[in-house]
């Protein structure tokens, strides 16, 4: 089983080596550079929002036990957790890094824009996207449901932090393979007999089966249970709202999401795409 080690890179230290690891590959008349970290941290951008980072291609100029650093412009510089990295490159070759983004259950990344659908005056329809700087939502894929207790779980998974404080607890789902979900949504009258739950299969280092978040009407908590071939194999009783991201995590959450994407880019390689037909 792969299960990832929380060991975080030293930033104080890589500003220390910045200089050193990036002498040479500054032009001479350029005198200061810029560099951004790529580690288990979440990005901000200038307005200090929470950001999902765009992958890119650069060519790596040091590679060490310390840090990964890729060299994207003349003066600018990305500097990769070697701890996290999916392959480590040698010095000189050129990479493509796709570090982690936040993503929906579609498949999309979370900051896509939300398209809907307006009409005109003479019915003409016209599209608009909308897209709330910082925000970055991963719906869960239920239908508006009629109880307002599954409504109220709903909302919980999709609008709590994870404990990570970068995701949602959606999110964590969504890294977690969740697929084939299900869910029960009693009418009032049989808010007892058919609690409300949210079922769900994901498959990670963890565990691989299904999952079922019961709402607990008596105590006005939730049960968690995990279920492999139909079997229960675990349960966790009386889990408040606010301990959700804290079970599921310690339940299916393998750390793999904190990968960064490293593949490089070999003239073979390049020369095997020049060969494919138009």
């Amino acid at each position: 089983m792969f299960f990832l080690k929380e060991i975080h890179m030293d930033r104080s230290l890589i500003k220390t080596l910045m200089p050193s690891l990036v002498a040479g590959h500054v032009p001479r008349n350029v005198r200061s550079f810029k560099y951004r970290v790529f580690d288990d941290q979440p990005q901000s951008s200038t307005l200090g929002f929470v950001i999902d980072p765009q992958p890119f291609d650069g060519k790596v100029v040091a590679a060490s036990e310390d840090a990964i650093v890729v060299k994207l412009k003349p003066s600018e510089f990305a500097v990769l957790d070697p701890n996290l990295v999916t392959t480590v490159p040698s010095e000189g070759t050129k990479v493509h890094v796709q570090p982690y983004a936040r993503r929906r259950f579609d498949g999309l990344r979370a900051d896509t824009p939300e398209e809907r659908t307006e009409m005109m005056s003479d019915g003409t329809p016209y599209t608009v996207k909308t897209h709330i700087l910082g925000s970055a939502p991963a719906k869960l894929p239920i239908p508006e449901p009629q109880c307002m207790e599954l409504g109220q779980l709903i909302e919980q998974l999709e609008e709590m932090p994870a404990p990570d404080g970068f995701r949602r607890i959606t999110h964590m789902l969504v890294d977690a393979g969740a697929h084939d979900f299900t869910w029960v949504d009693p009418t009032p009258s049989r808010i007892i007999e058919t609690p409300p739950a949210i079922s769900f299969t994901v498959s990670t280092a963890k565990f691989a089966g299904q999952v079922t978040i019961l709402y607990q009407p008596g105590s006005d908590t939730y049960a968690v249970e995990l279920r492999r071939d139909g079997e229960l194999v675990d349960r966790h009783d009386e889990v408040y709202f606010d301990m959700l991201g804290e079970v599921l995590e310690r339940l299916i959450d393998d750390g793999r999401w904190r990968l960064i994407d490293v593949s490089v880019i070999g003239a073979e390689t390049s020369r095997r795409r020049r060969a494919v037909p138009a």
